[in-house]
This record gives structure tokens, C-alpha cells and sequence, in this order.
């Protein structure tokens, strides 16, 4: 295999890599906590879309139980966006574990 095929296959990879990161942007996981009492949305990105509280947990009373849940959930939707990062970068790579490349959804 020669250099320009190579910098030809690194290039290609570059944009594919960076066609995926777009297209997660478009994509979202939630995460619930508390049996779904606290849903929250995050994109691709790691950036939270949405957060949803039923009205039967909004209490003065209960706002420690309440934080808990929002991180909690928050947590839930940032493990399975990162997860599918991962995924889609798995379908990129066939599976190979490229340098840096793991680095990119983490």
C-alpha cells in the first residue's frame, strides 16, 4: 500500500468521522430516575435537550430527593449517548480500536 492511499483512506475516515458527529447531534437518549419521575434528554453532543419532572414530586419538602433524581437521570441520558457514539463509531471502524478514536465519545 502506498503513502497517497493511505492519506487518501485517512481522509476519508476523518470525514466520516465527522459526518457521524453530526449526525449524533440529531439523535437523543433519555435517561429516567425515581420509576420515570425525572426524564431527561440529552443530544449527541452530551448537551441536555429536555428535562421533565412529574408535578407529583415538586415539593419544598422533597427538593434533596429531587436534585438526586435530576442527577441520576442526567447521568442514565449521558451513558447512553456516549454508548451510541460509540456504537456508530464501531460501524466505522469494523470494529478496531483506533487511537483516539474512543476519545471522542468519552
Amino acid at each position: 500500500m502506498d503513502m497517497s492511499s493511505i492519506m487518501r483512506q485517512a481522509k476519508e475516515m476523518q470525514e466520516k468521522m465527522a459526518d457521524i458527529q453530526e449526525n449524533l447531534k440529531n439523535q437523543s437518549a433519555s435517561g429516567s430516575a425515581g420509576g420515570g419521575m425525572v426524564t431527561v434528554t440529552a443530544n449527541g453532543h452530551q448537551e441536555i435537550t429536555s428535562i421533565v419532572i412529574e408535578k407529583e414530586i415538586i415539593s419544598a419538602d422533597e427538593q434533596e430527593m429531587l436534585q438526586d433524581l435530576i442527577k441520576a437521570a442526567t447521568n442514565d441520558a449521558l451513558r447512553k449517548v456516549k454508548e451510541m457514539g460509540k456504537e456508530e463509531m464501531a460501524k466505522l471502524t469494523g470494529g478496531l480500536n483506533l487511537p483516539g478514536a474512543s476519545n471522542l465519545f468519552s
